[in-house]
């Protein structure tokens, strides 16, 4: 989605780390270990049953903070620079949850924590490296990103690095910021796997609740200026998302590596993720991302 270049953004509204090397103790280094870490990690795994260090906890507070989203002022920059994108859908999303929450689940709202960085960062959950993929740190209530996965995303998964797929992730990971606010992330079991399981199930609401910000992106309005942060969907920026959604399945990732494994999956297939982004989008509430009820998600 494109955001209406007016908009004025934070960039106090985040954190960025620039990591030291040699911070993951035994982790996978580097993206050519990221389809076998992405089995488990892509996408909001918890990063404390994933096979990265202990680390020191802390929010990355070793990490030396950067100024690259000093740069992030407006609508125009979050169109050209990735680390812009990052912080102009955070402030999006937030605006987007805020009214929803108290609404249809009757909890307030609580901002997330969002933090840019490369290399490695320390996290409340333990140390990882940039071999993992986006992640949502529920013992911080932060947001980790490095934006060069977005690269991965079409090199390696084969979806378009479009501005639509980046925010997806972003939204889907947020998604399980607002399933930990809900209290829904303590109903997972992490030894529990396949295409009907408690971890598929968290993480298939969690693209549910992207497809919801998606419904209302378009009408979220940056408190500064009045001005809606972001322009209508299009067919194709849509369609760009159903290809991040589908990329990242399990069946897909797998099939990469030559053998497929329903009973392994933690994530849902390329079918289930494009199925529940598409039912938050339709709908745009959290009672239609109920994966918890039905008999197959």
């Amino acid at each position: 989605m494109t955001f209406n270049e007016g908009i004025r953004t934070n960039p106090g509204r985040g954190s960025s780390s620039r990591g030291r090397g040699g911070m993951v103790a035994g982790g996978v280094g580097g993206l050519g270990g990221l389809l076998l870490l992405l089995l488990y990690m892509f996408m909001g795994g918890d990063p404390s049953s994933a096979p990265i260090g202990p680390g020191a906890g802390g929010g990355g507070a070793q990490e030396e903070q950067t100024d690259v989203l000093e740069k992030c002022q407006t609508g125009a920059d979050a169109n050209k620079y990735s680390e812009c994108r990052v912080l102009a859908t955070v402030e999006s999303l937030d605006e987007v949850w805020k009214p929803i929450l108290p609404k249809e689940a009757g909890r307030n709202y609580q901002q997330a924590d969002f933090r840019i960085f490369t290399d490695a960062v320390n996290t409340g959950c333990g140390s990882a490296s940039s071999a993992t993929g986006p992640f949502y740190c529920p013992a911080d209530g932060t947001v980790y990103i490095d934006v060069n996965f977005y690269d991965a995303l079409e090199t390696k998964l084969g979806a378009k690095n479009e501005p639509l797929a980046q925010e997806y992730i972003i939204a889907h990971e947020w998604g399980h910021h607002i399933q930990n606010l809900t209290g829904q992330l303590r109903r997972v079991d992490h030894n529990d796997t396949g295409p009907a399981s408690t971890m598929v199930r968290s993480e298939l609401q969690a693209d549910c609740y992207a497809g919801i910000w998606v419904h209302h992106a378009a009408n979220s309005v940056d408190p500064e200026t009045g001005e809606t942060f972001l322009k209508p969907p299009t067919e194709q920026q849509i369609n760009d998302a159903l290809a991040a959604a589908a990329a990242v399945g399990d069946d897909r990732i797998q099939a990469q590596q030559g053998r497929v494994s329903p009973e392994t999956w933690t994530h849902g297939s390329a079918e289930q993720r494009q199925k529940w982004f598409v039912q938050g989008y339709k709908h745009g509430t959290m009672q239609s991302c109920d994966t918890w009820s039905v008999q197959q998600p």
